[in-house]
């Protein structure tokens, strides 16, 4: 199930990967004279892939690298559009070439890491996170130890996921993403009260509540034994995502349910 969740949030992580990238400055050794040219490439190149542009962003990337083909800034920013082109094997080579030539890149590896999640390369995505977690300065670093805490709960580290999921809320205590995960850590748990402090935490922090956060409220009131609140719940999944994975789990539960009567 956490594989599939990773799937359904895909597009929100890509998107704030884009957002993170646009620092300008290279290591490589430019000429002061090429130097401008190319941080109006790069910072072009980003605002275009913000833009959903495309062919913009490679244009000015593709520039960047003519000035300087080794800017660890032009290969991950070329890296992250070849992702985004569905072009894995591309997409890996310049995420590697920027970390290579700028092994403390926080955003490379950051990005390099949601690619590596998305691939199903659960082992290395999780040793990127470990490296962009200990980024004091990172402005993502909450955001990252909860995609941290997702990686652990992959790889069968409860214990380090629970960490990883806390330290994010004591960085950030309203993370909707820490606060849901650390609520279906606690029910997997059994820890129905821990669970139940988190979702509502999670509730009281986000707009619109999740065909996972609705699920877990059925779950955990079918458990404490209140109808009204379990039916409001189903209420809820039923009209905002009848077509989610989570309905079609509260379906077959109840076939199941009917199959031990």
């Amino acid at each position: 199930m956490l594989a599939q969740r990773a799937k359904l949030i895909l597009g929100t992580l890509l998107l704030l990967a884009l957002f993170g990238c646009e620092s300008v400055g290279t290591a490589s050794t430019v000429p002061p004279d090429k130097q401008k040219a190319l941080d109006a490439h790069l910072r072009a190149g980003f605002e275009y892939m913000k833009l959903d542009n495309r062919d913009g962003a490679r244009r000015h990337f593709e520039k960047a690298l003519s000035i300087a083909p080794e800017s660890p800034e032009a290969n991950n920013g070329m890296a992250v559009l070849f992702q985004l082109n569905g072009e894995a094997d591309l997409a890996e080579q310049r995420f590697k070439k920027a970390l290579q030539r700028k092994p403390d890149f926080t955003q490379a590896q950051y990005n390099y890491g949601m690619f590596l999640f998305t691939q199903s390369r659960f082992q290395d995505a999780y040793e990127q996170f470990e490296k962009v977690v200990k980024d004091l300065s990172y402005d993502r670093r909450a955001f990252s130890l909860a995609i941290l805490g997702q990686l652990a709960q992959k790889l069968d580290k409860p214990e380090k996921a629970r960490s990883s999921y806390e330290h994010a809320l004591n960085i950030d205590s309203t993370l909707p993403l820490a606060l849901i995960n650390l609520a279906e850590l606690h029910f997997d748990q059994g820890d129905y009260a821990k669970a139940n402090n988190y979702l509502k935490r999670f509730e009281r922090n986000v707009q619109k509540r999740t065909a996972q956060s609705l699920w877990l409220g059925i779950r955990l009131e079918r458990l404490f034994g209140n109808e009204d609140k379990k039916a409001s719940y189903i209420l809820a999944l039923k009209n905002l995502h009848p077509y989610s994975k989570e309905y079609l789990l509260y379906k077959q539960s109840l076939e199941s349910d009917a199959n031990n009567e």
